[in-house]
């Protein structure tokens, strides 16, 4: 019995210290997060429970055409504190926006196609490289992140130029799924160098740190990412036809 209670003593121990170590790494890297973001002027940050609703305009519904398929995952020394974090039964996020952009189809099509050069000027991506293509398909490897928060996953690609491209997580430590789906379609009937945008992400990360970090850097880290494409057309194909809508 007394060695029954050292073993439940000991396993109790070091639960507390992998929960004390999870709190501290999330301080710090809440703390690398905001400095990416450039949040650290700001004084104080409120966080409300709105933060990481869907919002999908009334004209933009969820695309009927994905499909999400749960991954297994190998020991994470998260997953006993993801048991107990309030994140649980929420952890899946989307986002969705439409807008009116001044570059054509085909521009902004090419430039969101373009994966190997991500690495270039899309925030937090490291290194970006497609491995396998065939028409309408292709398949890629990225790295994301920042120090010491740095993963690598493949990617598969569903091209329809100048329509389509959609993205979806296929392996990796970082998510149990990530879905990325760019919508291109004529733009202003009065001007033929635009297009409009329908863009949608949905994503559900595997350790409740990372699901933490994306529910109080949400906003900033989608808007910074959806900016960095356009700013890429712009230093590809000129400026902008039209003010930002």
């Amino acid at each position: 019995i007394c060695q029954a209670e050292k073993v439940t003593f000991q396993r109790e121990q070091e639960m507390a210290n992998s929960l004390n170590n999870l709190a501290k790494l999330s301080r710090a890297s809440t703390r690398i997060v905001r400095t990416e973001l450039g949040l650290n002027n700001i004084r104080r940050c409120y966080y409300t429970c709105r933060v990481l609703t869907v919002r999908t305009p009334d004209q933009l519904a969820k695309p009927d055409d994905v499909q999400i398929t749960p991954c297994r995952t190998f020991f994470n020394p998260f997953d006993k504190a993801a048991e107990l974090s309030p994140f649980k039964s929420n952890r899946r996020k989307e986002y969705s926006e439409r807008r009116i952009l001044g570059y054509t189809m085909d521009e902004m099509y090419s430039v969101v196609a373009d994966v190997d050069e991500y690495r270039h000027f899309v925030p937090w991506c490291l290194s970006s490289h497609v491995i396998a293509r065939k028409p309408g398909h292709a398949k890629a490897k990225l790295e994301v992140g920042f120090s010491p928060l740095v993963e690598r996953y493949t990617s598969t690609l569903t091209l329809a130029p100048p329509h389509l491209v959609k993205a979806v997580c296929t392996d990796g430590k970082l998510f149990n799924h990530l879905v990325t789906i760019w919508r291109f379609s004529p733009g202003l009937p009065d001007n033929p160098r635009t297009c409009t945008l329908d863009f949608w992400i949905s994503f559900e990360f595997r350790s409740a740190l990372h699901s933490k970090l994306a529910y109080m850097f949400f906003d900033e880290v989608v808007k910074k990412m959806v900016k960095a494409f356009e700013k890429r057309a712009s230093v590809m194909y000129g400026e902008c036809a039209i003010r930002v809508q």
